[in-house]
């Protein structure tokens, strides 16, 4: 059950440590271990193990202390989980300098998805509440800095951040998706691609899903050279709709 927030700022200790406000944990003599060294521990446990592995009992074993240790840092798994996503997705790259807001957005868009292609197992981490870490909060920074020069209100900038991240955080998992069952299949993603294909043909025809079968004779499936297609597809009719937006409100 998670600690209840304490302080000026509302925040759990550990994300008070986070951000640099609180530089060790309650009273008593100066503990060995550091909230750093437990997110790190976390980490490695979630990169080589997945998400299942982490929990307070295993990061200490893989520390070599006490479970109870590491409650004067983090006082619940879930706080765990905010500190190790903010640790994975760590701080946004440069931004392109005199890039307009487009191409910004989209080099933002396009960095939070290596971040987590990278480190799928921060797609498992359930989302319990808007971003408040240190790195979550820089990547909203980043975005929202996109479209400064714009005549968007904030209220649109923030909903077009979150379009476009969500349109990021649902390739990304069902790509993990997908790897993950091609990796417990023990088959290539091109056999997987031609068992799916032998389905369709099966299971439809030109009388009862016209459009798939037409879907299906088409180069849908494997004539783009592009392999981004359908990242680039979706994340270029967000921006153009916001193209559309910002246009009208320049207008005289």
């Amino acid at each position: 059950m998670a600690k209840e927030p304490d302080g000026e700022t509302g925040l759990p200790a550990s994300l008070e440590m986070a951000w640099g406000l609180r530089e060790r944990p309650g009273k008593g003599p100066r503990p060995t271990l550091t909230l750093q060294r437990i997110v790190d521990a976390a980490v490695a446990l979630a990169a080589g193990e997945g998400m299942d592995a982490v929990s307070m009992g295993r990061v200490a074993k893989e520390l070599g202390v006490s479970t109870m240790s590491l409650y004067r840092y983090v006082t619940a798994k879930e706080e765990l989980y905010i500190l190790m996503a903010d640790a994975g997705v760590g701080t946004p790259p440069d931004s392109a300098g005199g890039a307009g807001w487009r191409e910004l957005l989209a080099e933002w868009a396009y960095a939070q998805r290596t971040v987590l292609m990278a480190n799928s197992w921060i797609l498992r981490i359930p989302i319990t509440g808007a971003p408040v870490s240190p790195n979550q909060l820089a990547w909203m920074e980043r975005g929202l800095a996109a479209m400064a020069g714009t005549a968007l209100r904030e209220s649109e900038k923030i909903s077009a951040i979150i379009l476009i991240g969500g349109l990021v955080r649902n390739e990304a998992t069902m790509a993990a998706d997908m790897m993950d069952a091609i990796i417990k299949a023990g088959v290539s993603p091109d056999q997987v691609l031609g068992q799916y294909l032998r389905t369709l043909r099966l299971m439809t025809g030109p009388d009862t899903h016209p459009a798939v079968t037409r879907l299906i004779e088409s180069d849908a499936f494997t004539g783009s050279d592009e392999p981004d297609f359908q990242f680039r597809f979706g994340l270029d009719r967000i921006l153009d709709g916001l193209a559309a937006l910002i246009s009208e409100r320049s207008t005289p």
